[in-house]
Protein backbone atom coordinates (compact mmCIF):
# COMPACT_ATOMS: atom_id res chain seq x y z
CA UNK A 1 0.00 0.00 0.00
CA UNK A 2 0.97 3.75 -0.71
CA UNK A 3 0.11 6.39 1.27
CA UNK A 4 0.21 10.46 0.27
CA UNK A 5 0.48 12.77 2.90
CA UNK A 6 -0.08 16.76 1.83
CA UNK A 7 -0.16 19.55 3.47
CA UNK A 8 -3.05 22.28 3.45
CA UNK A 9 -1.98 25.24 1.44
CA UNK A 10 1.37 24.71 2.81
CA UNK A 11 3.09 28.87 3.07
CA UNK A 12 -0.13 29.37 4.27
CA UNK A 13 -0.37 27.12 7.39
CA UNK A 14 3.46 27.84 8.00
CA UNK A 15 2.71 31.25 8.91
CA UNK A 16 -0.03 30.60 11.29
CA UNK A 17 2.11 28.49 13.11
CA UNK A 18 4.12 30.69 15.34
CA UNK A 19 1.38 33.39 15.59
CA UNK A 20 -1.82 32.43 16.86
CA UNK A 21 -2.96 35.68 16.26
CA UNK A 22 -3.83 35.38 12.55
CA UNK A 23 -4.90 31.74 12.81
CA UNK A 24 -9.02 32.63 12.34
CA UNK A 25 -8.36 35.01 10.08
CA UNK A 26 -7.92 34.65 6.45
CA UNK A 27 -4.36 34.73 5.66
CA UNK A 28 -2.97 35.23 2.02
CA UNK A 29 1.01 34.76 0.78
CA UNK A 30 2.25 36.30 -2.19
CA UNK A 31 5.49 35.43 -4.52
CA UNK A 32 8.39 36.75 -5.27
CA UNK A 33 8.91 40.02 -4.79
CA UNK A 34 5.18 40.47 -3.41
CA UNK A 35 3.60 40.03 -7.14
CA UNK A 36 1.12 37.73 -7.05
CA UNK A 37 -0.78 35.77 -4.73
CA UNK A 38 0.56 32.41 -4.60
CA UNK A 39 -0.82 30.56 -1.54
CA UNK A 40 -3.99 31.32 0.95
CA UNK A 41 -5.62 29.64 3.76
CA UNK A 42 -9.13 27.73 4.05
CA UNK A 43 -10.62 31.04 5.61
CA UNK A 44 -9.50 33.00 2.34
CA UNK A 45 -10.57 30.50 -0.02
CA UNK A 46 -13.91 30.42 1.60
CA UNK A 47 -14.19 33.86 1.60
CA UNK A 48 -13.01 34.14 -2.07
CA UNK A 49 -9.89 35.87 -1.95
CA UNK A 50 -7.49 33.53 -2.31
CA UNK A 51 -7.41 33.02 -5.70
CA UNK A 52 -3.81 32.08 -7.17
CA UNK A 53 -1.40 33.71 -9.42
CA UNK A 54 -4.16 36.94 -9.35
CA UNK A 55 -1.20 40.08 -9.57
CA UNK A 56 -1.31 41.67 -5.92
CA UNK A 57 -1.88 45.28 -6.68
CA UNK A 58 -5.28 44.34 -8.67
CA UNK A 59 -6.68 43.27 -5.55
CA UNK A 60 -5.20 45.01 -2.53
CA UNK A 61 -8.60 46.96 -1.99
CA UNK A 62 -10.06 43.56 -1.59
CA UNK A 63 -7.99 41.82 0.78
CA UNK A 64 -8.47 45.25 2.41
CA UNK A 65 -11.76 45.16 2.97
CA UNK A 66 -11.48 41.43 4.03
CA UNK A 67 -9.25 41.77 7.17
CA UNK A 68 -6.75 39.74 4.94
CA UNK A 69 -3.24 38.97 6.73
CA UNK A 70 -0.50 39.45 3.80
CA UNK A 71 2.80 37.96 3.84
CA UNK A 72 5.88 37.90 1.68
CA UNK A 73 6.76 34.21 1.18
CA UNK A 74 9.36 33.24 4.11
CA UNK A 75 11.05 30.41 1.85
CA UNK A 76 13.48 29.45 5.15
CA UNK A 77 10.80 29.12 7.19
CA UNK A 78 8.70 26.88 4.54
CA UNK A 79 11.71 24.87 3.87
CA UNK A 80 12.31 24.19 7.80
CA UNK A 81 9.25 23.23 8.66
CA UNK A 82 8.83 20.79 5.15
CA UNK A 83 11.76 19.09 6.79
CA UNK A 84 10.18 18.81 10.32
CA UNK A 85 6.77 17.73 8.58
CA UNK A 86 8.83 14.59 6.50
CA UNK A 87 11.03 13.97 9.25
CA UNK A 88 7.38 12.72 11.14
CA UNK A 89 5.97 11.30 7.84
CA UNK A 90 8.78 9.14 6.99
CA UNK A 91 8.71 7.65 10.59
CA UNK A 92 5.34 5.80 9.84
CA UNK A 93 6.61 3.68 6.72
CA UNK A 94 10.00 1.73 5.54
CA UNK A 95 9.89 3.68 2.38
CA UNK A 96 9.17 7.03 1.82
CA UNK A 97 10.00 9.61 -1.61
CA UNK A 98 9.58 13.29 -1.13
CA UNK A 99 7.79 14.58 -4.34
CA UNK A 100 7.78 18.11 -3.05
CA UNK A 101 8.00 20.57 -0.22
CA UNK A 102 3.94 19.66 0.85
CA UNK A 103 3.77 16.62 -0.08
CA UNK A 104 5.57 12.72 0.58
CA UNK A 105 4.66 9.48 -0.21
CA UNK A 106 5.02 6.72 2.26
CA UNK A 107 5.27 2.87 0.73
CA UNK A 108 4.63 0.08 3.34
CA UNK A 109 4.91 -3.29 0.93
CA UNK A 110 2.92 -5.83 -0.75
CA UNK A 111 2.04 -7.72 2.81
CA UNK A 112 2.07 -4.84 5.39
CA UNK A 113 -1.51 -4.88 7.59
CA UNK A 114 -1.40 -2.57 10.31
CA UNK A 115 -2.56 -3.71 13.34
CA UNK A 116 -5.08 -1.21 13.55
CA UNK A 117 -6.21 -0.70 10.15
CA UNK A 118 -5.39 1.32 7.36
CA UNK A 119 -8.09 4.03 8.38
CA UNK A 120 -7.07 4.59 11.70
CA UNK A 121 -3.40 4.37 10.77
CA UNK A 122 -4.03 7.46 8.42
CA UNK A 123 -5.94 9.14 11.15
CA UNK A 124 -2.77 8.84 13.38
CA UNK A 125 -0.29 10.12 10.86
CA UNK A 126 -2.45 12.97 10.73
CA UNK A 127 -2.87 13.54 14.26
CA UNK A 128 1.12 12.89 14.75
CA UNK A 129 1.79 15.26 12.38
CA UNK A 130 -0.26 18.22 14.20
CA UNK A 131 1.15 17.47 17.25
CA UNK A 132 4.42 17.23 16.43
CA UNK A 133 4.53 20.45 13.70
CA UNK A 134 1.04 21.98 13.95
CA UNK A 135 0.31 21.83 9.92
CA UNK A 136 -2.89 20.21 8.89
CA UNK A 137 -2.63 18.01 6.19
CA UNK A 138 -4.96 15.31 4.20
CA UNK A 139 -3.70 11.36 4.26
CA UNK A 140 -4.77 9.13 1.22
CA UNK A 141 -3.97 5.52 0.99
CA UNK A 142 -4.33 3.05 -1.52
CA UNK A 143 -2.37 0.07 -3.32
CA UNK A 144 -0.76 2.32 -6.46
CA UNK A 145 0.62 5.77 -5.83
CA UNK A 146 -2.08 7.43 -8.71
CA UNK A 147 -4.79 5.66 -6.36
CA UNK A 148 -3.05 7.29 -3.22
CA UNK A 149 -3.43 10.14 -4.84
CA UNK A 150 -6.64 10.03 -5.77
CA UNK A 151 -7.36 9.69 -2.11
CA UNK A 152 -5.51 12.25 -0.83
CA UNK A 153 -7.76 14.39 -3.36
CA UNK A 154 -10.76 12.93 -1.31
CA UNK A 155 -9.42 13.41 2.28
CA UNK A 156 -9.33 16.71 1.21
CA UNK A 157 -11.88 17.84 -1.18
CA UNK A 158 -15.01 15.20 -1.02
CA UNK A 159 -17.66 15.53 1.73
CA UNK A 160 -17.27 12.65 5.14
CA UNK A 161 -13.48 11.30 4.62
CA UNK A 162 -12.83 14.83 6.76
CA UNK A 163 -8.36 14.59 6.20
CA UNK A 164 -7.93 10.76 5.76
CA UNK A 165 -8.98 8.62 3.20
CA UNK A 166 -8.17 5.15 2.52
CA UNK A 167 -9.32 3.38 -0.67
CA UNK A 168 -9.52 -0.28 0.05
CA UNK A 169 -12.08 -1.78 -1.79
CA UNK A 170 -13.83 -0.98 -5.40
CA UNK A 171 -17.04 0.10 -3.10
CA UNK A 172 -14.99 3.27 -2.49
CA UNK A 173 -12.67 3.49 -5.21
CA UNK A 174 -15.56 3.77 -7.65
CA UNK A 175 -17.26 6.54 -5.36
CA UNK A 176 -14.16 8.52 -5.13
CA UNK A 177 -13.14 8.34 -8.78
CA UNK A 178 -16.69 9.43 -9.43
CA UNK A 179 -16.61 12.27 -7.24
CA UNK A 180 -13.06 13.00 -9.32
CA UNK A 181 -13.44 15.42 -12.55
CA UNK A 182 -10.36 13.46 -14.94
CA UNK A 183 -8.55 16.97 -14.75
CA UNK A 184 -7.91 15.99 -11.13
CA UNK A 185 -6.34 12.79 -11.69
CA UNK A 186 -2.37 12.77 -11.39
CA UNK A 187 -0.66 13.66 -14.50
CA UNK A 188 -3.56 14.89 -16.63
CA UNK A 189 -3.41 18.06 -17.65
CA UNK A 190 -5.98 21.09 -19.03
CA UNK A 191 -5.55 19.94 -22.36
CA UNK A 192 -5.46 16.31 -21.66
CA UNK A 193 -8.70 16.32 -20.27
CA UNK A 194 -10.27 18.82 -23.08
CA UNK A 195 -9.17 16.19 -25.29
CA UNK A 196 -10.77 13.29 -23.03
CA UNK A 197 -13.82 15.73 -22.80
CA UNK A 198 -14.15 15.04 -26.43
CA UNK A 199 -14.44 11.43 -26.05
CA UNK A 200 -16.88 11.66 -23.52
CA UNK A 201 -14.39 10.72 -20.48
CA UNK A 202 -15.58 13.20 -18.08
CA UNK A 203 -14.99 11.48 -14.63
CA UNK A 204 -12.03 10.11 -13.05
CA UNK A 205 -14.21 6.89 -13.14
CA UNK A 206 -14.69 7.07 -16.73
CA UNK A 207 -11.28 7.42 -17.24
CA UNK A 208 -10.49 3.89 -15.28
CA UNK A 209 -13.24 2.14 -17.27
CA UNK A 210 -11.58 3.33 -21.10
CA UNK A 211 -10.19 0.59 -23.53
CA UNK A 212 -6.43 0.99 -22.30
CA UNK A 213 -5.45 0.27 -26.01
CA UNK A 214 -7.84 3.22 -26.94
CA UNK A 215 -5.81 5.47 -24.80
CA UNK A 216 -2.74 4.25 -25.65
CA UNK A 217 -3.22 5.19 -29.48
CA UNK A 218 -5.38 8.10 -29.00
CA UNK A 219 -2.73 9.41 -26.42
CA UNK A 220 0.22 7.71 -25.01
CA UNK A 221 1.52 5.03 -22.98
CA UNK A 222 1.76 7.51 -19.73
CA UNK A 223 -1.91 7.95 -19.93
CA UNK A 224 -2.39 3.64 -20.34
CA UNK A 225 -0.45 3.48 -16.95
CA UNK A 226 -2.32 6.22 -15.40
CA UNK A 227 -5.36 3.92 -16.18
CA UNK A 228 -4.04 0.94 -14.92
CA UNK A 229 -3.31 2.32 -11.78
CA UNK A 230 -6.44 3.97 -10.91
CA UNK A 231 -7.45 0.45 -11.80
CA UNK A 232 -5.08 -1.02 -8.91
CA UNK A 233 -1.95 -2.26 -10.85
CA UNK A 234 1.24 -0.20 -10.22
CA UNK A 235 3.30 0.92 -13.10
CA UNK A 236 4.99 3.96 -11.59
CA UNK A 237 8.51 3.28 -9.85
CA UNK A 238 9.76 6.25 -7.23
CA UNK A 239 12.24 7.16 -10.41
CA UNK A 240 8.95 7.51 -12.58
CA UNK A 241 7.15 9.51 -9.66
CA UNK A 242 9.92 12.39 -9.86
CA UNK A 243 12.52 11.74 -12.66
CA UNK A 244 15.77 13.70 -12.65
CA UNK A 245 15.29 17.07 -14.32
CA UNK A 246 16.04 17.31 -18.26
CA UNK A 247 16.59 21.30 -17.77
CA UNK A 248 17.26 22.95 -15.13
CA UNK A 249 16.52 26.84 -14.50
CA UNK A 250 16.94 29.41 -12.34
CA UNK A 251 14.78 32.72 -12.99
CA UNK A 252 13.26 35.94 -10.71
CA UNK A 253 12.62 39.22 -11.32
CA UNK A 254 14.28 42.37 -9.55
CA UNK A 255 13.06 44.14 -6.15
CA UNK A 256 14.43 46.80 -7.74
CA UNK A 257 15.04 47.95 -11.46
CA UNK A 258 18.66 47.15 -12.62
CA UNK A 259 20.92 49.07 -15.13
CA UNK A 260 24.41 48.52 -13.98
CA UNK A 261 26.00 46.44 -15.90
CA UNK A 262 27.92 44.58 -12.61
CA UNK A 263 25.05 44.16 -10.89
CA UNK A 264 23.30 42.15 -13.53
CA UNK A 265 26.39 40.10 -13.88
CA UNK A 266 26.08 39.21 -10.05
CA UNK A 267 22.24 38.71 -10.28
CA UNK A 268 23.42 36.20 -13.48
CA UNK A 269 26.08 34.16 -11.27
CA UNK A 270 23.74 33.95 -8.11
CA UNK A 271 21.34 32.07 -10.76
CA UNK A 272 24.11 30.47 -12.15
CA UNK A 273 25.57 29.13 -8.55
CA UNK A 274 21.30 28.04 -7.49
CA UNK A 275 21.05 25.83 -10.93
CA UNK A 276 24.32 24.38 -10.58
CA UNK A 277 23.55 23.27 -7.33
CA UNK A 278 20.41 21.57 -8.32
CA UNK A 279 22.59 19.63 -11.16
CA UNK A 280 25.22 18.31 -8.79
CA UNK A 281 22.29 17.17 -6.25
CA UNK A 282 20.87 15.27 -8.92
CA UNK A 283 23.92 13.57 -10.10
CA UNK A 284 23.58 15.37 -13.54
CA UNK A 285 26.28 17.24 -16.21
CA UNK A 286 25.08 19.83 -18.74
CA UNK A 287 26.67 20.42 -21.96
CA UNK A 288 25.06 24.21 -22.77
CA UNK A 289 23.81 27.29 -20.86
CA UNK A 290 21.34 29.83 -21.36
CA UNK A 291 21.27 33.05 -20.46
CA UNK A 292 18.84 35.89 -20.49
CA UNK A 293 17.61 39.10 -19.22
CA UNK A 294 15.02 41.61 -20.30
CA UNK A 295 13.44 44.39 -19.21
CA UNK A 296 9.46 44.38 -18.27
CA UNK A 297 6.89 44.58 -21.44
CA UNK A 298 4.52 46.51 -19.34
CA UNK A 299 7.77 49.36 -19.65
CA UNK A 300 6.21 52.65 -21.01
CA UNK A 301 9.86 51.93 -23.24
CA UNK A 302 10.02 49.30 -26.44
CA UNK A 303 10.45 45.51 -24.98
CA UNK A 304 14.21 44.26 -25.01
CA UNK A 305 14.71 40.93 -23.99
CA UNK A 306 17.97 38.71 -25.24
CA UNK A 307 19.16 35.16 -25.04
CA UNK A 308 21.90 33.20 -25.95
CA UNK A 309 23.42 29.73 -25.31
CA UNK A 310 26.78 28.72 -24.49
CA UNK A 311 27.59 24.95 -25.78
CA UNK A 312 30.94 23.92 -23.47
CA UNK A 313 33.10 21.27 -25.28
CA UNK A 314 32.77 19.04 -22.44
CA UNK A 315 29.83 18.06 -20.05
CA UNK A 316 30.20 20.13 -16.87
CA UNK A 317 28.93 20.58 -13.37
CA UNK A 318 31.31 22.97 -11.98
CA UNK A 319 29.77 26.34 -10.91
CA UNK A 320 32.97 28.70 -11.66
CA UNK A 321 32.91 26.66 -15.18
CA UNK A 322 29.30 27.90 -15.88
CA UNK A 323 30.02 31.31 -14.10
CA UNK A 324 32.39 32.01 -16.68
CA UNK A 325 30.74 31.38 -19.69
CA UNK A 326 27.92 33.70 -18.29
CA UNK A 327 29.76 35.95 -17.49
CA UNK A 328 30.80 36.34 -21.76
CA UNK A 329 27.36 35.60 -22.13
CA UNK A 330 26.29 39.20 -20.54
CA UNK A 331 29.09 40.99 -23.01
CA UNK A 332 26.70 40.54 -25.42
CA UNK A 333 23.17 40.56 -23.71
CA UNK A 334 23.57 43.59 -21.64
CA UNK A 335 22.46 47.15 -22.95
CA UNK A 336 23.20 50.28 -21.52
CA UNK A 337 19.99 52.53 -20.33
CA UNK A 338 18.02 49.01 -20.29
CA UNK A 339 16.17 49.11 -17.17
CA UNK A 340 16.18 45.91 -16.50
CA UNK A 341 13.31 43.62 -14.53
CA UNK A 342 14.25 40.03 -14.79
CA UNK A 343 17.12 37.66 -16.23
CA UNK A 344 18.03 34.14 -15.29
CA UNK A 345 20.09 31.13 -16.83
CA UNK A 346 18.84 27.63 -17.84
CA UNK A 347 20.98 24.29 -17.80
CA UNK A 348 20.03 22.46 -21.70
CA UNK A 349 20.86 19.14 -22.51
CA UNK A 350 21.57 17.34 -19.00
CA UNK A 351 23.35 13.87 -18.85
CA UNK A 352 22.98 11.44 -16.00
CA UNK A 353 26.49 11.76 -14.50
CA UNK A 354 26.71 7.80 -14.23
CA UNK A 355 26.29 7.31 -18.15
CA UNK A 356 28.57 10.18 -19.06
CA UNK A 357 31.98 9.01 -21.52
CA UNK A 358 34.64 11.94 -20.68
CA UNK A 359 36.32 12.36 -24.15
CA UNK A 360 39.78 11.72 -24.55
CA UNK A 361 40.84 14.61 -26.74
CA UNK A 362 38.84 16.96 -24.37
CA UNK A 363 39.57 16.20 -20.99
CA UNK A 364 37.25 17.24 -17.45
CA UNK A 365 37.43 20.86 -16.79
CA UNK A 366 35.85 20.14 -13.60
CA UNK A 367 36.99 20.33 -10.34
CA UNK A 368 34.68 17.80 -8.40
CA UNK A 369 36.79 18.14 -5.19
CA UNK A 370 36.37 21.99 -4.90
CA UNK A 371 32.27 21.57 -5.85
CA UNK A 372 32.21 18.85 -3.30
CA UNK A 373 33.88 21.12 -0.64
CA UNK A 374 31.17 24.01 -1.31
CA UNK A 375 28.46 21.24 -0.98
CA UNK A 376 28.98 20.09 1.97
CA UNK A 377 30.06 23.43 3.77
CA UNK A 378 26.86 24.51 2.56
CA UNK A 379 24.94 21.60 3.48
CA UNK A 380 26.56 21.69 6.68
CA UNK A 381 26.20 25.41 7.83
CA UNK A 382 23.13 26.60 5.70
CA UNK A 383 22.61 27.64 1.43
CA UNK A 384 25.48 30.32 0.74
CA UNK A 385 27.89 30.23 4.00
CA UNK A 386 30.55 30.53 1.28
CA UNK A 387 29.97 31.36 -2.59
CA UNK A 388 31.71 32.67 -5.72
CA UNK A 389 32.69 36.32 -4.89
CA UNK A 390 31.75 37.54 -8.55
CA UNK A 391 27.65 37.45 -6.86
CA UNK A 392 28.67 40.35 -4.63
CA UNK A 393 28.23 40.87 -1.18
CA UNK A 394 25.80 43.46 -1.10
CA UNK A 395 23.00 42.51 -3.90
CA UNK A 396 20.85 45.52 -3.81
CA UNK A 397 18.55 44.02 -6.91
CA UNK A 398 17.49 41.65 -3.73
CA UNK A 399 13.63 40.16 -4.13
CA UNK A 400 11.42 42.94 -2.15
CA UNK A 401 9.72 40.87 0.52
CA UNK A 402 7.55 44.24 2.35
CA UNK A 403 5.24 41.52 4.56
CA UNK A 404 7.88 38.92 5.50
CA UNK A 405 6.93 37.22 9.01
CA UNK A 406 10.27 36.35 10.92
CA UNK A 407 12.49 33.50 10.55
CA UNK A 408 11.47 31.37 13.46
CA UNK A 409 13.20 28.33 13.27
CA UNK A 410 16.34 29.58 11.05
CA UNK A 411 17.62 32.76 12.65
CA UNK A 412 18.40 33.08 16.40
CA UNK A 413 17.46 36.69 16.69
CA UNK A 414 13.73 35.80 15.80
CA UNK A 415 12.89 33.11 18.01
CA UNK A 416 9.40 33.55 19.63
CA UNK A 417 9.35 35.35 22.45
CA UNK A 418 6.71 33.72 25.19
CA UNK A 419 5.87 36.46 27.79
CA UNK A 420 5.04 35.04 30.90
Amino acid sequence: MYALCDVNSMYASCEKVFDPAIRQRPVVVLTNNDGCICAACGIAKKMGVGKKFVPYFQVRDELEQAGAVIRSSNYELYADMSQRFMDTCTAFAPHSHIYSIDECFLYYGHHYQPAEGWLEHAKQIRRTVWKHVRLPIGVGIASTPTLAKAANHAAKRIPGFNGVAVISDDRVRKHVLSHMAVTDVWGVGRRTGKRLNELGIVSAWDLSRAPSGLIRKQFNILLENTLHELNGVVKLSWDEVRSPKKEIFSTRSFGQRVTDREQLRQAIITHVEIAARKLRKQQSLTKNILVFASNSPHDAVPYYRRSLVHSFPAYTADTTVLAHAASQLLAWIYRPGVRFYKCGVGLLNISAEANYQPDLFTGQPDNRALMQCLDNINGRYGRDTIHLAGRGIQQQFAMKRQFLSSQYTTRLSDLPVIQC
